[in-house]
Formats: structure tokens, C-alpha cells, sequence
């Protein structure tokens, strides 16, 4: 009974940090873009809302695609931070106010590090993307974030 038991914690276990290293999740992945001074700037997000995926958040990927990145809800909007523990890849985080425009960006965040990174100000959300893309592709501070969260979603022409 208990040889059982023990077998059934350890698959347990097992599988629970497959999934994390795999990235598996119930999060729905949805269109965001940036406004900036070079044009718009699009990407497929998971959005995080529930305290436990946010917790995680990237944690033990090993790897993103440039056109992908994590959108962390915030409702109601907070001063947040975050830190690099158990993060393989190096990141730009986004913080985003409840209007849609970026309060601060920390770039090239380090894998693994427990420094406290800071909002800046109250964030409705904030975005992961891979370390060095925000430079590369010209957003900044002020832009304009376009994600239903902040009520700020594409509408098409005739709308």
C-alpha cells in the first residue's frame, strides 16, 4: 500500500513538472499589438488571470517564439512586481496602465535572478516578451498596448 502510494506521488510529480517545463496550460492565447512610433507591432499572448498561473507565469520555458509573449491581467489594477526565479529565458516586461500605455519597460531581465522588478505605477497588465525585442522593435515607454483588458482592441473598418 504504502510502495503504491509513494509510486502514485512520485507520477504525480512527475507529471506536474512536465507540464511546467512543457509550458502546458488551460491558458487561451489572444491577439495584442503595440502602437509605436514605427508602426504596429502584434503578437499571440497567453493571457494570465487566475493568481496561480500568474504565479508561474514563464517559469521553466526553455524557449518563445518572437511573435508570442504572457499578458498578466491585473483587475483590479496594482502596483506589481515581478522577479526571474526559475526563468530560463531572458525577458522584457511591460508594464501597462489601466489606459493601455506603457508606465515602464525592464529589459533584458536575468534568468534565475530574485531582484525585485517594479511596476513603476499601478498596472492593469503587464507583458512578457523575449528579452531584447522591445529595443528591436521600437517599443517604448508611452505606446499604446491594444488588448481588450484595457478596452483598447483593434475594431475593423466599417465598425
Amino acid at each position: 500500500m504504502k510502495v503504491a502510494l509513494a509510486l502514485g506521488l512520485l507520477l504525480a510529480f512527475t507529471l506536474g513538472v512536465f507540464a511546467l517545463q512543457s509550458g502546458a496550460s488551460s491558458v487561451r492565447r489572444e491577439a495584442l499589438s503595440v502602437e509605436t512610433a514605427a508602426g504596429l507591432k502584434s503578437f499571440q499572448v497567453e493571457v494570465v488571470r487566475e493568481e496561480a498561473d500568474r504565479n508561474r507565469g514563464l517559469m521553466y520555458r526553455r524557449s518563445m517564439a518572437d511573435s508570442h509573449g504572457m499578458l498578466f491581467d491585473y483587475d483590479p489594477p496594482e502596483a506589481v512586481g515581478f522577479w526571474m526565479k526559475n526563468t530560463y529565458i531572458p525577458l522584457d516586461i511591460i508594464f501597462i496602465g489601466p489606459d493601455g500605455r506603457i508606465i515602464r519597460i525592464a529589459e533584458q531581465t536575468v534568468p534565475f535572478s530574485l531582484e525585485h522588478i517594479p511596476s513603476g505605477g499601478v498596472a492593469r497588465g503587464v507583458l512578457e516578451i523575449n528579452g531584447g525585442l522591445s529595443r528591436k522593435l521600437g517599443i517604448r515607454a508611452g505606446d499604446l498596448v491594444r488588448h481588450p483588458i484595457f478596452g483598447t482592441e483593434m475594431h475593423a473598418a466599417g465598425d
